[in-house]
């Protein structure tokens, strides 16, 4: 066994140790944080205005209505189709003897109503050539970014936002329903690359595919979304450390300066904790617009988001802006995302389902390289990958 478990006991009991230590004080931020919220309720257009003013290096929820209101689900209708997409992917290689990557995508279609059905499938696609492997700028001649790692996984974000649209297209006109990718909706990580890679990810790519859904809603009623288990961010609580700031224009860079530091209050406190407090089960909160910087480029899909309170947990749901502004729409993916969580005992069931249908094993991975390896030597090319690619195939010692 590689790793000495016995090793690193007391380590484990001294972390459990400083959780217990510091719980109390989380329950008290966590009841400030309450409190402000609700105070801040009747204060949504100075509260914006200070905000829409901040300098801080956090991220900050803009509002859209008052911060603590809270919506009950509506009932589900009788016929609806429920949507979803998800993908797994096996990486480029660099001790392969040939560079390639795939991309599996699983789709899953399900009706309910009078004549419930269902349709799930998998689409795997090899990606080989220069075009496929690389994105080359189109102004820039020789300047290149290969797709692995991080862009490969937004190059499959994308893929399952296609194959989304080419599900929805296929519901007949007039029906009703919602499509479900896993996820944010926030390609976030694209502010890392030249500009060149947004262009083509995003602008050509991403957003393209959600326009087709937007077009789609002309006549059928079938909104995305995205749904994020268990969500780690803090835009909202942080829009509550902007109110508690005493200064008129919030600037993190004079914090320092600050000795009161009565943001502190707040801070730690996840938006997720702090929901859990004023939601009931089945209730969503307000609507929120993220802040990420790569909001700039989404026009009429801007992202907007909600909180959604389960029996076990709190689920973020994201949604682009022509569906936040409609309320039958909107209040159609609160009802469907409900109805599949429960289903789906606490995780929607279509996701679920398309994730088994997309995932890639281990077994798979070893497998493909087999093939990948037989039709190499089928055709009398070269097969030896780098010499730490060998050396694990050996056992030595």
């Amino acid at each position: 066994m590689a790793l000495d478990l016995s090793k690193i006991v007391n380590q484990i009991t001294g972390m459990v140790d400083s959780l217990k230590a510091h719980r109390e004080e989380k329950r008290q931020q966590l009841q400030h944080a309450v409190a402000i919220l609700h105070s801040q309720s009747n204060n949504l257009e100075q509260l914006s205005k200070k905000i829409e003013a901040s300098k801080v290096t956090w991220l900050v929820a803009r509002l859209v209505e008052p911060i603590d209101r809270h919506y009950q689900p509506q009932g589900a209708p009788k016929e609806f189709t429920v949507i979803a997409t998800d993908g797994s992917h096996i990486d480029v290689d660099r001790h392969q003897p040939t560079h390639c990557y795939l991309i599996n995508i699983g789709g899953v279609v399900l009706h309910y109503g009078a004549k419930p059905e269902a349709a799930l499938d998998s689409v795997p696609h090899l990606y080989a050539s220069d075009g496929e492997l690389f994105i080359t700028s189109p102004e820039m001649q020789g300047r290149e970014q290969p797709i692995e790692g991080a862009l490969l996984g937004i190059k499959r974000g994308v893929e399952e936002c296609k194959r989304l649209a080419e599900l929805c297209a296929e519901l007949p006109a007039g029906q009703t329903g919602v499509g479900l990718i896993d996820g944010s909706l926030l390609m976030w990580s694209l502010t890392a690359y030249p500009d060149f890679i947004g262009d083509i990810m995003l602008e050509k790519g991403f957003l393209t595919h959600l326009e087709q859904i937007r077009k789609l809603n002309k006549d059928r009623a079938i909104p995305v979304a995205s749904y994020i288990s268990y969500p780690r961010s803090n835009d909202v609580v942080n829009a509550l450390r902007v109110a508690l700031c005493p200064r008129e224009t919030v600037d993190s860079d004079k914090c320092p300066e600050c000795k009161t530091r009565e943001c502190d209050f707040a801070a730690g406190v996840r938006d997720r904790e702090l929901f859990s407090e004023i939601l009931a089960p089945g209730e969503r909160s307000a609507l929120f617009i993220s802040p990420s910087t790569i909001q700039k480029r989404y026009g009429k899909h801007l992202v907007h988001f909600f909180y959604l309170r389960l029996d076990e947990e709190i689920a973020r749901i994201e949604i682009p802006q022509w569906v936040a502004q409609d309320e039958k729409r909107l209040n159609l993916v609160h009802t469907l995302v409900l109805d599949q969580c429960k289903r789906g005992q606490g995780y929607p069931v279509a996701l679920g389902e398309a994730h088994e249908k997309a995932v890639i094993t281990g077994a798979d991975r070893e497998n493909f390289w087999q093939m990948v390896e037989a039709q190499l030597i089928a055709e009398h090319l070269p097969t030896s990958g780098s010499a730490k690619s060998q050396s694990k195939k050996t056992r030595w010692v």
